[in-house]
This record gives C-alpha cells, structure tokens and sequence, in this order.
C-alpha cells in the first residue's frame, strides 16, 4: 500500500493506492467510497481487491471539507446529531460532477504510473453514493471505464437530472450492479427504471436484488452480511477478470 496525494482542480486528493507484489503492470480499478468516508474497513475492502491482481485506486473524495477522523459506520446515521453533521460537513459538498472532476484527475495519474497496464481499460466500483459515482463515470469516460459495478448503490435512477441512469446511452463498459432487497434508496421500481435505460441503451449489463440490507459489503455495518460479501467478490472479480484480466498477472507470475 501507499498513500498518495492527486492534485485535482480544487486541491489535493489524498489516496490509498494498492497493487499486488509482481513484476509485472496490472489493470487499474477505480473504488469509490460510501458516505461513510475511509476508514480501515474501506481500505481493507481496497487492499483485498488489489490481491486480485489489480492496482487500485481509493480517493478520499471528502478532501474538500479538509481532514477528519475515521467516522464510525454503525452510529453515524443512526444518531440523529452525527448525520445532520455528516451532510452538512461532507455531503452537502460533494456533486456527480466534482468528483468526476476528481476522476479526470485519477485517471490522469493512472495513465502516469508505471505498474498500470492500459490496454484493456480502467474498472470502477463504489459502495452506496459511491455506486452512483461508479455508474457516473462509466458514462463521462466511456472510452477510458470499460467495466463498472455498484454495490448497494442509491439514487442509481431518480429524478435528478445527473442521475446515472441518464448516462446510459453514453457507456460503453459491462456494467453490473446489485442493489439491496431491502433498501429504501433503491426500490423495485427505481431498479427497473434502471434496467429499462440500461436495456434501450444496449448496455452490457446485469442488474440484481442482493438478498440483504443497504451496506451489507462493508464489515463495519450494522447491516454487514458474509454471504453477501462472498458474493459480492465472485460478482466483482468475474466481471473485472473477464474485462480487464486481473488474475492474469498473477498467473502470468507464477509461470515466470
């Protein structure tokens, strides 16, 4: 691991940077986080997907609200005082289009750094608001994001006219997406509207209805699930290993 500072166009986005130790260059992976921020549960969540075979990216993308202890994912929302704090302080400053702004700057540094390999594109994924985030760049940077996947994402097909699902005509990476059964962000019916823009689109895609609650891949949840999370990494690492080929490095080492 390393820890990195992207200089994006509103400042310094510090980073947690992960590849698995081989010789060779590896695919790159976008994360981005849920609203509870970084903290050891979001990192860990970063370093398991770079033994994968990937070199993956973590920005911290509250930088713009200056530096804050690591937040507690089990109380924040449910302790009325520490939400209210959490939007006003963080969210409230955080649009789709900042942080693709922010993603611009990633990317930039992923074409920069010697242990990324290119030729296959980038793959982003992103838990919660950072499900949206995903999708979102899979439709700014569609000849750049090849694979994208949203787990426990919310308001992935609102109303709102940055909503992701309007970006749907735009992608062209293999999207997959697995939203919670119990989630009030992503009801039955915004899951639909989902599929339905994906499928007009002609979108590669797969969408689905994990049987959990909204958080269920973080371990620090109140709503953690291990067989959610077991299939959470089959999904991810089948749809970044038929994009992008990650294990390949790792195999390729080992015949080395």
């Amino acid at each position: 691991m390393s820890q990195v500072d992207i200089r994006t166009r509103d400042g310094v986005c510090p980073s947690h940077v992960f590849w698995p130790d081989v010789s060779n260059r590896c695919p790159p992976v976008i994360m981005y986080m849920d609203g509870i921020g970084i903290r050891p549960a979001m990192v860990a969540l970063a370093e398991q997907l770079s033994h994968h075979g990937y070199f993956v990216v973590l920005p911290d993308l509250y930088y713009r609200s200056g530096p804050y202890a690591p937040m507690n994912a089990k109380t924040t929302f449910a302790d009325p005082v520490k939400r209210k704090a959490l939007i006003d302080t963080f969210m409230s400053k955080l649009t789709n289009a900042l942080v693709m702004s922010d993603t611009r700057a990633v990317l930039d540094f992923l074409k920069a750094h010697p242990k990324v390999k290119l030729d296959r594109g980038v793959g982003t994924t992103g838990y919660c608001m950072g499900g949206a985030l995903s999708l979102t760049a899979a439709g700014t940077y569609p000849d750049e994001v090849s694979a994208s996947a949203s787990y426990h994402g919310s308001r992935l097909a609102s109303d709102a006219p940055d909503s992701p699902h309007l970006l749907a005509p735009k992608m062209k990476a293999s999207v997959f997406v697995a939203g919670a059964s119990d989630d009030p962000s992503f009801p039955d019916e915004m899951k639909a509207r989902l599929e339905q823009a994906l499928t007009d689109a002609r979108v590669n895609h797969v969408v689905v209805s994990d049987p959990a609650k909204h958080g269920w891949v973080l371990s620090d949840t109140a709503t953690s699930d291990a067989a959610g999370i077991a299939r959470h990494w089959a999904s991810l690492v089948r749809l970044l290993d038929q994009k992008l080929g990650g294990n390949i490095t790792l195999l390729d080492e080992m015949k080395s």
